[in-house]
């Protein structure tokens, strides 16, 4: 092999063990590590429950507003120690005048006008929060009944300064496109635990996280508040947490051009937010977090482009052994596969759907990673957003 050859073969290992350790080497990596540690044990429930604010952001959520507001009234925690607040970023259809008619029952409303963006919003209803625990939530999560208390108790350890919960999704009428959301979801709630369980998890989940009040730091119009609100929370010294029993129920986006072109606006946020809290990826100021931030957000913002590399390596190498031919198929195959899941299985390919579904996700993330990208180097930025259910 020439050695011109030779680089291109070893672009082509490269690549392909980024992609591999992206998705699987890291969660398994972390699966070992968490099997041979002490586990901590968790701090024993202690003193009385903390004022709780819960924070519900909203643009123009008429449809679900009121089955929102209804769940979080219904939620076991202390009445008496439970805000309710819904932050209205400009909604102008009938948001306000559905909250209005719960402020008997405690829920306030904090309209601000003109799109400001959700992150603005909380900017502003932060700082008025009476609780010493705020908990931000989205119009259309509905959480299970114990939830809240799960998260907060989680607040008895010092050391913890962000939890988050677990979000399940559901669809109807689009059941490939909630399998698919499903899979990927389960990758990336089995790792934050893992995560969490060793140090600290990567990120929260923007339904269902809260911190303590004190440690919130204004954010930037742009910034994806449930990612750069936990870096700021590990750049004070303190820990994430997940709570797997802490669980809400959202609907999926409505099809999948609508899911995509969220997807897209999650990652083009995201590689900013990396890019600019890259400084927390020093090992030598932030230590084990800052391999996880490496391994679960900065290598995963890289597959797109390991991926053309994989293939285009694989292909120029395609007469130097079946090795390379075997591989050529097999990601000939997998992007056949998502194809077929694009185009709703109109092939039925008999005890292939789980694998038509892997395919379809892992395909549909990754275009998402690329068409951020290519928004973030064009400057653009996504500071507000339209429920995309409707």
């Amino acid at each position: 092999m020439s050695p011109v050859m030779s680089v291109i073969a070893v672009l082509f290992v490269i690549s392909g063990l980024l992609i591999f350790y992206s998705y699987v080497g890291y969660p398994v990596l972390l699966w070992v590590m968490a099997g041979a540690m002490v586990r901590r044990v968790a701090p024993n429930r202690r003193g009385t429950d903390p004022k709780v604010t819960l924070l519900i952001s909203v643009y123009n959520e008429e449809q679900v507003i009121d089955a929102k507001i209804r769940n979080s009234l219904s939620l076991m925690y202390p009445k008496d120690l439970l805000e309710i607040v819904v932050v209205s970023d400009g909604s102008d259809d009938r948001t306000h005048d559905i909250v209005t008619r719960y402020a008997d029952q405690g829920v306030r409303l904090r309209q601000y006008e003109g799109r400001r963006g959700k992150t603005a919003c909380l900017n502003l209803a932060v700082p008025s929060a009476e609780g010493a625990i705020v908990v931000f939530s989205d119009a259309n999560s509905h959480y299970d009944r114990m939830a809240l208390k799960k998260l907060v108790d989680h607040f008895q350890d010092p050391e913890t300064g962000f939890v988050t919960g677990v979000t399940h999704y559901r669809s109807e009428g689009h059941e490939g496109l909630s399998k698919s959301i499903g899979l990927y979801w389960k990758l990336e709630q089995s790792t934050k635990v893992l995560e969490s369980d060793l140090g600290s998890c990567v990120g929260a989940d923007g339904a269902m996280f809260a911190i303590r009040k004190e440690l919130y730091r204004p954010l930037k119009s742009y910034d994806i508040n449930d990612l750069v609100i936990p870096l700021n929370v590990i750049e004070q010294g303190f820990r994430g947490r997940v709570e797997p029993e802490a669980v809400c129920l959202e609907d999926t986006a409505a099809g999948s051009r609508n899911e995509f072109r969220r997807q897209v606006r999650i990652t083009n946020r995201t590689i900013r937010a990396i890019i600019n809290y890259r400084h927390v990826l020093n090992p030598f100021r932030y230590g084990f977090f800052s391999f996880e931030l490496w391994s679960h957000k900065a290598c995963r913002m890289l597959v797109p482009f390991a991926l053309a590399i994989f293939l285009l390596t694989n292909v120029a190498l395609m007469s130097h052994g079946v090795v390379y031919q075997l591989t050529f198929c097999g990601q000939m195959s997998a992007y056949l596969l998502a194809l077929v899941g694009h185009l709703n299985g109109p092939v039925k390919l008999v005890g292939l759907s789980k694998l038509v579904s892997i395919a379809q996700t892992f395909m549909m993330a990754n275009l998402a990673i690329l068409v951020g990208w290519i928004q973030y180097a064009r400057g653009q930025t996504n500071v507000t957003w339209m429920p995309s259910r409707k």
